[in-house]
């Protein structure tokens, strides 16, 4: 998959939000810097990422499963879908 968000890209976040679902996109907290990423699977505690170009991405893939206490916004605006 391509990715959808090119960088210096504008995006409006929000840091209220109750839920993440899978293929939204957020934005956390990995090692002390800040990731744009998919979430692709969601328990009750954590999210694993994944990003859209997977060739070249550095997600969960690498890192593994990221706290949701990690999770600083959810990406609300350009909507972006993972089709």
């Amino acid at each position: 998959m391509s990715p959808k968000l090119t960088p210096g890209q504008l995006l409006v976040a929000s840091g209220w939000f109750k839920t993440i679902s899978p293929g939204e996109v957020c934005i956390f907290y990995q090692n002390g810097l800040e990731k744009v990423k998919r979430a692709e699977r969601v328990t009750k505690n954590k999210v694993f990422f994944i990003g859209d170009n997977l060739e070249f991405s550095s997600d969960s893939r690498h890192f593994g499963w990221i706290n949701k206490e990690s999770i600083a916004a959810k990406v609300i605006w350009p909507k972006v879908h993972n089709n």
